[in-house]
């Protein structure tokens, strides 16, 4: 079973920046994270997709319209990380952030149910 462990996460003031990391076990994983996206979950509300990064579709990078310009999804494959690069951060930002990642190609990059591996969540936390 693929491990997703995130760390990066914390407060910051509106526009500062924030960076993400989420590694992936076990150490041999070489396939599963063809498909890799970032979600966050407000209280009360829908878990929803913050960005994707699909390296073997033509780097194929998605973002959610609030975010784009702001955010920045990268990954490293030899240290089977994904990034989040938070910048210009805002109030609404303030969420529990998800790293997320399949073997198999979702058909909407934004619907949480289609990725198979998931990390525990990291709270970002963003004041005025």
């Amino acid at each position: 079973q693929v491990q997703l462990v995130e760390s990066g996460g914390g407060s910051a003031q509106a526009g500062g920046s924030l960076k993400l990391s989420c590694v992936a076990s076990p150490s041999g994983l070489t396939w599963s994270l063809a498909y890799m996206a970032w979600f966050r979950q407000a209280p009360g509300k829908e878990r929803e997709g913050v960005a994707a990064f699909y390296p073997f579709e033509n780097n194929f990078k998605r973002y959610h319209n609030s975010v784009k310009g702001r955010f920045t999804i990268s990954a490293d494959s030899a240290k089977r990380t994904i990034y989040l690069q938070l910048n210009n951060l805002k109030p609404e930002d303030t969420a529990i952030y998800y790293c997320a990642a399949s073997d198999a190609r979702p058909i909407d990059w934004s619907t949480a149910e289609k990725y198979k591996y998931w990390g525990q969540g990291t709270q970002v936390t963003v004041s005025s």
